[in-house]
C-alpha cells in the first residue's frame, strides 16, 4: 500500500495523475536549513524525514510504501520557502522578477528494507513584474503555503517566460522520476 506523506493538494493531484491509489499522513517535519546546507541536500533531507516520519505512522502495516516529497525555490543560493505574510510575499516575488531562478524538487519512497529517491531541477525565468502586478497576485491570496510565494499551475503561469525542466516539479511533485521511483518499488507498470 503506498502513502503519501504529505497534505499537500497539489501532491494529491498529481500523484492521482499516475493512476495511484494511495492512504494519507500527516507528518510534521520542520523544515530549516541547517548552516551550510547546500540548497539540494537540503531539500533531499526533509523530504527523505518526510517519508522516515511516514513510515514511522504506518511501520505495522505489511507492504507500507511511504512517499515524501520537497519542493523549494531557490535564487541565488539562497531557499525561498513558503512567505509567512503577504510583506514576505512580496519581497520574495519582487527578488524572482525579471530572473531566473531553480526550482528544487525532490521524491524519496521508502518501505520497511529499502529507500530510492530522485530530485528534478527545473530552471524558470520570471518577466519583469511591476510592483502593481505583484500587489494584484498578492491579493488572489494564491501566493501563499507555496514555496518562492507563487503556484506555476495558478495565475502565476503568467509570469514565466521560460521554463527548462520538469512543470511538475516546480508544482511540487515530479512525475517523471516519481512514476521511475514507483516502477522500482514495482508499484507502477
Amino acid at each position: 500500500m503506498l502513502y503519501l506523506a504529505s497534505q499537500s493538494p497539489r501532491r494529491r493531484e498529481l500523484l492521482t495523475q499516475l493512476g495511484m491509489q494511495f492512504g494519507l499522513l500527516d507528518v510534521d517535519v520542520p523544515e530549516q536549513r541547517l548552516p551550510g546546507e547546500p540548497p539540494e541536500a537540503y531539500v533531499s533531507r526533509v523530504a527523505r524525514e518526510k517519508a522516515g516520519a511516514g513510515l514511522l505512522a504506518v511501520v505495522g502495516t505489511p507492504g507500507a510504501v511511504v512517499l515524501g516529497a520537497d519542493t523549494e525555490v531557490v535564487l541565488d543560493d539562497v531557499v525561498f520557502g513558503k512567505p509567512a505574510d503577504a510583506a514576505e510575499a512580496a519581497r520574495m516575488l519582487g527578488l524572482l522578477s525579471g530572473r531566473t531562478h531553480r526550482v528544487v524538487s525532490t521524491v524519496w519512497l521508502v518501505d520497511a528494507g529499502r529507500e530510492l529517491h530522485a530530485t528534478s531541477l527545473t530552471d524558470v525565468r520570471f518577466e519583469t513584474l511591476t510592483p502593481a502586478r505583484i500587489d494584484a497576485y498578492l491579493a488572489t491570496g494564491e501566493c501563499f503555503g507555496k514555496a518562492g510565494a507563487y503556484a506555476i499551475q495558478g495565475r502565476a503561469a503568467a509570469f514565466v517566460s521560460h521554463l527548462s525542466g520538469s512543470h511538475s516539479g516546480v508544482m511540487g511533485l515530479p512525475l517523471h522520476e516519481t512514476a521511475e521511483l514507483l516502477r522500482g518499488f514495482g508499484l507502477l507498470e
